[in-house]
């Protein structure tokens, strides 16, 4: 339990350093979250991915509202009673409001409770955390059907754009498949910062709140995955490569890397879940920038980068993706959308003649098992369009489909028959 007078403290200290008159560069989701009474709208993401940025940008466009920081040194020892204090302190420094911005919320145990008991008292609560696991788990208990929750990742290419203020094409989509879109890194480009980041998340959001007391294996699975991003893996090769005795340990401690929002795990398509549980998986960095600074393997290969930055922004909008993979072909993604598969997509960073063919080829097989008549390659700088099996395939450059310029509506040239 903290006292009022150091809650009051903090809270001044932090609307002082909330700064409203730099709010940053405008973020994608921001049009999507609109607060409401009858909800709580949940904010997860990465760490330093921008989640304190878009509340800065709801305050002031909101223009009267409460916030504190939970990531505050100063608010350690916060207790869920200590929210009642809060109320009451905020209101009297800063007057009546009913948006109330609680950054960073999963480090006060039983949180939810005070969020359940105060929707419908005249509040908009919006929240931000960065263990998707333990937000799932404490929404799920008290808040099912009473919130909203909404992913953050760092910037988009179109973010990355609008803070350089640069313009769509090869050379800035280069950029951004190195960089990623951290903004603190952007700010400097120094990649201590990045490796600090990577450090952070493991030891502060998963360490510390899984009291794990040596973290070298947990530390030495992320910058294997992250060296490795676009691979097949499984559990138990990752245990015999770690030589750890059990596979459950390393399944546990990949959960916790995703739970952190470190990586991403996709699985392999197969209409039997049973299968599909089994068969191996592929890892995906949350951020390109992220990976480089912290793997020398993942940082000379311009393919996995592109890759891994296409299957980030379909991750964006889909939850529901796979990789496929039978005896005569794969391909990198297909999206479901209720039950059916919506479209395949491949990623190569240059078509040439030693690959055309597998990877055209390997598309239209997705694509035929699927039924669907069209399919994209996603390359650095080419352009181009075929036909394979009666089916099209549209190769598009990067910086055309990341920026969402390309698609059915732009021309393409007339398609190449494949034989």
């Amino acid at each position: 339990m903290l006292q009022v007078e150091d809650i009051r403290q903090a809270v001044r200290l932090q609307r002082e350093e909330l700064g409203l008159d730099g709010s940053g560069t405008p973020r994608e989701l921001g049009k999507k979250v609109v607060p409401a009474f009858d909800f709580a709208t949940v904010i997860s993401g990465v760490r330093r991915g921008g989640k304190s940025t878009l509340l800065r940008q709801l305050a002031k466009r909101a223009g009267k509202f409460h916030y504190a920081s939970f990531e505050d040194a100063r608010l350690s020892g916060f207790e869920a009673r200590d929210f009642y204090r809060l109320e009451g302190v905020l209101e009297e420094e800063f007057g009546p409001a009913d948006l109330w911005l609680l950054d960073e919320v999963q480090n006060v145990a039983g949180w939810e409770r005070y969020i359940s008991s105060s929707l419908g008292r005249g509040k908009k609560f919006v929240i931000t955390g960065s263990n998707s696991s333990l937000l799932s788990k404490e929404l799920g208990t008290l808040l099912t059907g009473r919130h909203v929750t909404h992913e953050l990742f760092p910037f988009s290419y179109a973010e990355f754009l609008a803070f350089f203020g640069l313009k769509a094409g090869t050379e800035s989509v280069q950029r951004y498949l190195g960089e990623g879109g951290f903004p603190a890194y952007l700010k400097n480009e120094r990649d201590e910062v990045l490796q600090g980041l990577f450090t952070d998340i493991i030891t502060r959001d998963i360490m510390a709140r899984h009291q794990i007391r040596d973290g070298r294996l947990l530390k030495d699975l992320a910058l294997h995955l992250a060296s490795n991003a676009g691979k097949e893996f499984s559990y138990n090769s990752l245990r015999k490569a770690f030589n750890v005795g059990s596979t459950n340990s390393v399944t546990q401690y990949c959960s916790y890397l995703e739970d952190g929002y470190l990586f991403f795990y996709l699985p392999r398509f197969d209409y039997s879940p049973a299968r599909q549980l089994v068969a191996p998986k592929k890892a995906y960095c949350v951020d390109n920038g992220l990976a480089k600074a912290n793997s020398l393997s993942f940082s000379s290969d311009k393919g996995r980068m592109l890759e891994n930055a296409v299957f980030l922004a379909l991750r964006r909008k889909h939850k529901e993706l796979f990789y496929f993979k039978e005896e005569h072909g794969e391909c990198d993604f297909l999206l479901k959308h209720k039950g059916t598969i919506i479209a395949a997509v491949q990623a190569c960073n240059r078509l040439e003649d030693g690959n055309l063919d597998r990877e055209v080829n390997g598309l239209a097989l997705a694509m035929k098992k699927f039924g669907l008549k069209e399919g994209t390659i996603v390359t650095t700088d080419q352009e181009d369009r075929f036909e394979a099996d009666g089916r099209t395939v549209n190769a598009v450059p990067a910086w055309k489909w990341l920026a969402g310029i390309a698609g059915a509506h732009y021309p393409v040239p007339p398609a190449k028959p494949r034989t």
